[in-house]
């Protein structure tokens, strides 16, 4: 897991632009606690700067959700056309096939990538989330600048870049000096900001004129990650094995309390979530099933082994989606499924009204019979017809102008029927 956050996917195309975008939020979340409730505290700004995001997905969560209570509905109709259709593998019968399922879905009033749109759109949002919470002093000014002295103090000493490479390449910063430029300023606080305290100790070790700065830098750090009393930018792994040495009780519960909330509240937001019908066949309902308790298995570990700053993201989203789950629950529970269809065909129709197509041509194509689109090219000229025609082109021809392809092919026609008459004289 420390790979792939470390392996720079935010800077990729789009999820650079979204994370840019949440960085000024969290930004904006930072300067207004600090002036105007003069509170300086990095783990109550990922609290409401996960509230916020969560909220503004809502509608999205909301449209997957109907789309998934809908989808339970139209399955038994989509199954069958496709068992109608299973050995048919010719073009005429798979589009009448697509043609049958888009009755289906315009029957009530859905898209086939109903379900798959809202998950897309809020997938590069949730990856952008992970650069802003992991790198907060790249996006908040004021985190920055509680390292820029500490920063200044180091690119002062002879060999520092050389001596920061060594210690960014291993554990718990990982950021390769082939992938970074430790020559920068913007790189060194990146750096600084995964540091552990035993990481600090060794940063002392290796430039002893830094200690000074270094105390007053890991003293308001300290404030600034400090969450009731869980320093958040340590891993509770770490936490958790200098509690046990002494045997301090606080420490221990302060260690397991982020991870144990992440895992049980993502185990509560699954199990609120609208479960399909649990039977052999339902592909759906198994992995719903596998992910009840993978899924919160996955939230502890992941809650043990990050920064308990990722950890306390991970357990606040999942806690506010129980939250907005209960609340989706109740309002889907207040339409009914006739009401939701009815929703969902008006908006079709509007839909179709803009792109031309009406729904009684979807239905015209659906109920045309694959034996008369198989057979559509015979033709059905009676033989008084074809005679006519015959009689037509061969007036045509005898009538020519002269130079014309008909005339030319009438000088062959009759060279041909000469030749053949001298053959017959010379028998």
């Amino acid at each position: 897991m420390y790979g792939v956050l470390a392996a720079g996917y935010g800077d990729w195309p789009i999820i650079h632009q979204i994370a840019w975008l949440l960085g000024k939020l969290m930004n904006g979340i930072y300067n207004i606690m600090d002036g105007v409730f003069g509170v300086q505290n990095i783990g109550v700004c990922i609290i409401i700067f996960t509230i916020i995001i969560y909220t503004l997905m809502i509608p999205l969560t909301v449209k997957q959700q109907k789309w998934s209570k809908m989808s339970a509905v139209m399955n038994p109709e989509i199954q069958k056309i496709q068992k109608k259709y299973a050995n048919k593998k010719d073009q005429a019968s798979m589009l009448k096939q697509q043609e049958e399922l888009q009755i289906v879905y315009e029957k009530y009033g859905v898209s086939p990538t109903g379900g798959c749109l809202p998950m897309l759109i809020q997938m590069p949002i949730l990856f952008a989330l992970y650069p802003v919470i992991q790198n907060i002093p790249k996006y908040v000014d004021g985190v920055k600048a509680a390292y820029m002295p500490v920063v200044d103090q180091i690119m002062q000493v002879d060999g520092f870049q050389k001596i920061m490479e060594t210690i960014g390449a291993a554990k718990p910063v990982l950021m390769s000096a082939t992938a970074y430029d430790y020559s920068k300023a913007d790189t060194l606080v990146q750096v600084l900001y995964k540091f552990q305290d035993s990481t600090w100790n060794l940063l002392v070790d290796k430039m002893p004129s830094i200690e000074t700065v270094v105390d007053a830098t890991t003293k308001t750090m300290g404030h600034l990650n400090n969450f009731l009393g869980i320093n958040i930018g340590e891993t509770p792994m770490t936490m958790l094995t200098n509690s046990l040495h002494p045997f301090s009780i606080v420490g221990i519960i302060l260690a397991v309390i982020i991870p144990i909330m992440a895992g049980l509240a993502q185990f509560i937001s699954v199990k609120l979530q609208p479960q399909p019908a649990m039977d052999e066949n339902n592909q759906m309902a198994a992995s719903m099933k596998t992910m009840t308790y993978t899924m919160p298995l996955f939230s502890v570990f992941l809650g043990f082994t990050l920064p308990a700053g990722l950890g306390l993201y991970w357990a606040v989203s999942a806690v506010v989606r129980c939250v907005q789950q209960v609340a989706i629950n109740k309002y889907l529970q207040t339409k009914s499924l006739d009401d939701m269809i009815k929703e969902n065909q008006e908006k079709a129709a509007k839909k179709r009204e803009k792109k031309g197509t009406s729904a009684k041509e979807l239905n015209k194509m659906a109920t045309t019979s694959t034996k008369n689109v198989e057979h559509k090219k015979t033709s059905t000229m009676s033989e008084k017809e074809r005679q006519e025609k015959l009689e037509k082109a061969a007036s045509y021809n005898k009538n020519a102008k002269a130079g014309s392809l008909a005339s030319k092919a009438n000088m062959v026609s009759r060279f041909n029927g000469n030749n053949s008459g001298d053959n017959k004289n010379e028998k």
